[in-house]
C-alpha cells in the first residue's frame, strides 16, 4: 500500500482547467446525483475493482484525478490504482473545495440546485 505522505495530491486550484482533465468521482449514487463535476467518469469507491476496466476507454496522456466529497475515499482509491499501474493523483478537500473554488456543478436531480453532500 502506498504511504499516504507519498500519495500523488493535487489541489482543486492546481487542476487544469480545461477538457483535457480526466476526473473519476469515487462517491455514492446519492452523492453523485446531488452534484457532481460536469464530464466527471462516476464509479463508486466499492466497484471501482470489478469496473476499473471501465478506466481503460480515459485517455492515457494524463493522470486520473480521483475525488470524493473531502478526500479520503478518493485517497484509497488513487492508491489503489497507482499499486494497479495508474497514473492517479489525489484531488485534496474533494467536491466540497471544488465548489469553494467555483468550479461548475451539475445535478442530476429534476428541480433541484446541485449541491455537494
Amino acid at each position: 500500500m502506498v504511504n499516504p505522505a507519498e500519495l500523488p495530491t493535487a489541489s482543486v486550484r492546481d487542476l487544469p482547467q480545461d477538457a483535457a482533465l480526466t476526473l473519476l468521482d469515487v462517491r455514492e449514487d446519492d452523492e453523485w446525483a446531488a452534484g457532481h463535476a460536469p464530464g466527471a467518469v462516476h464509479i463508486p469507491l466499492g466497484e471501482l475493482p470489478a469496473r476499473v476496466d471501465e478506466l481503460a476507454e480515459l485517455p492515457d496522456d494524463q493522470p486520473i484525478y480521483v475525488v470524493c466529497r473531502t478526500g479520503g475515499r478518493s485517497a484509497r482509491a488513487a492508491a489503489w490504482l497507482n499499486a494497479s499501474g495508474w497514473d492517479a493523483v489525489n484531488v485534496a478537500g474533494g467536491m466540497k473545495s471544488w465548489l469553494t473554488e467555483g468550479r461548475p456543478v451539475v445535478g442530476d436531480r429534476p428541480g433541484a440546485d446541485p449541491e455537494i453532500l
